[in-house]
């Protein structure tokens, strides 16, 4: 195989980590909505904690691969669909993280209620389904989907 065969292999494991890691927190996230007793949602939120190794690994073995691939492939960092493919990478990125902490805090807060009582609080519950929390989570895995259509495609090139 040739070097850029090994790039292009390895830069799509780390793109399958990427996405399967932010698939896997995404149905233990959802898993945790309908869940009712917090020790059962501190369990599925604390699941997601090991999605995120993936989606760490994943991401930097696909943005290093990947701007690897740019220079041997001869492609230029300025084309647009890199250009922007990058921007959405930091955005994705951001919005992941925050959402993350925010479910984060939710997780320690179902913990606290399980070494209680361990029955349905309505603080947690609204604390599950805080639109901004979903918004910043699932918006980022949507840009991610932008991101592998534009690495896919190639518009421009």
């Amino acid at each position: 195989m040739s070097e850029y065969q090994w790039l292009l292999a390895l830069h799509v494991t780390g793109a399958f980590l990427f996405l399967g890691g932010a698939v896997a927190a995404g149905v233990f996230n959802l898993a945790a909505q309908r869940a009712s007793r917090p020790s059962e949602i501190a369990l599925l939120l604390g699941l997601a904690r090991y999605a995120v190794i993936g989606i760490a690994a994943g991401s930097l073995l696909t943005l290093v691969l990947g701007l690897w691939l740019v220079h041997d492939a001869g492609f230029s960092y300025g084309q647009a669909w890199i250009v922007v493919s990058l921007i959405l990478f930091v955005v994705a990125s951001g919005a992941g993280r925050a959402g993350g902490a925010r479910d984060h805090a939710t997780r320690e807060l179902a913990q606290r209620l399980a070494a209680e009582s361990d029955t349905p609080s309505d603080e947690l519950r609204a604390r599950l389904r805080d639109p901004v929390a979903i918004g910043l989570s699932y918006g980022s895995g949507v840009l991610l989907v932008v991101i592998l259509a534009l690495m896919i495609w190639k518009p421009g090139s």
